[in-house]
């Protein structure tokens, strides 16, 4: 009797000793996925939705179309350009034509013979005049109109040179930017029409879908959110004294509330700097207010079987309270 009631006291004692042992520590948080949010690369109407909300796609698949009338357009009128630029630069590149060369002579030789006539006029008129024949003013406007004869011929035997030196390396030059630019914009205007089918980027699940069949969304507006990613992880928050002793890769247990099964997680993230604190609270007895972002990664095997957004409670392991 007497060994029966030590071994009844020890388990007593043993009782008493695991339940005034504190609990170790727990944070509370939620379930979420990596989200990918797909943006309008244009202000253009939504023609075609080919997906909803909770529906699983592959990468790849279109989600959404845009209307292609406008970008189509701006790309006919960027590929136009830069063939007329093309043009621009081969004409430069080619030179002058023959016929322009041809033109060019007979319009000097044109203008030297009515130089020649000019001066012949007004050879003429000199003797005459120092024998008061004619006026001084009639002599002044043949030689004047000698020296523009002259004048003339001088033009034309200046464009007659150009065409037969060529185009110069800068006219190329320019007109060669004036290709690539226009090029960029024609190469800008097809990949926006490529744009404007929406595709998935990665395999997941469509989280929501904003706009409808028909909206016209602003530039950069979400037209889709995609949860994306192998398996869910625990969004928590964890108290300044919990930050101090926890590190990236330590494991954790994960509880989904209204779920039995626990998973074994593991710390992927730590915000170093706190969250949803005054400004105050960051000395003193205040410091316990201090909360900080953490991330928990799920094992792969929950990504069927876990929906986001449900509660968790993570419990931290050989951390002291």
């Amino acid at each position: 009797m007497k060994q029966r009631g030590l071994v009844l006291l020890a388990c007593v004692g043993a009782a008493l000793l695991s339940a005034c042992s504190p609990a170790a520590p727990q944070a509370l948080g939620t379930l979420e996925y990596d989200r990918i949010t797909l943006p309008a690369p244009a202000a253009e109407r939504i023609v075609a939705e080919n997906v909803r909300p909770g529906e699983r796609v592959h990468a790849g698949q279109v989600l959404l179309k845009l209307d292609p009338a406008h970008t189509q357009a701006q790309l006919a009128a960027a590929q136009a350009q830069a063939a007329q630029a093309q043009a621009a630069l081969s004409e430069a590149q080619h030179g002058p034509r023959p016929e322009d060369i041809a033109q060019a002579r007979a319009n000097l030789a044109a203008a030297r013979a009515l130089a020649k006539q000019a001066h012949d006029q007004l050879a003429r008129l000199l003797p005459l005049e120092r024998k008061h024949y004619v006026s001084r003013a009639d002599v002044d406007q043949a030689r004047a109109s000698a020296r523009d004869a002259g004048s003339k011929v001088a033009a034309v035997r200046a464009a007659l040179d150009e065409l037969l030196h060529g185009t110069r390396p800068e006219q190329i030059a320019q007109d060669q930017a004036n290709l690539a630019a226009a090029q960029a914009q024609a190469q800008a205007a097809r990949v926006l029409l490529g744009k404007l089918d929406i595709v998935a980027p990665r395999a997941g699940i469509i989280d929501s879908v904003p706009y409808k069949l028909g909206d016209q969304a602003p530039v950069g507006g979400p037209l889709a959110v995609e949860l994306t990613g192998t398996a869910p992880y625990a969004r928590i928050y964890v108290t300044e004294k919990e930050r101090a002793q926890l590190h990236v890769g330590d494991r954790v247990e994960v509880t989904v509330l209204g779920r039995q099964q626990t998973y074994a997680g593991r710390i992927r993230m730590l915000r170093s700097e706190p969250v949803f604190t005054p400004y105050y609270a960051l000395a003193g007895n205040d410091a316990s207010r201090l909360s900080y972002l953490a991330e928990v990664s799920l094992p792969g095997k929950a990504a069927s079987t876990l929906p986001a957004g449900l509660p968790v409670r993570v419990t931290f392991k050989g951390m002291q309270p």
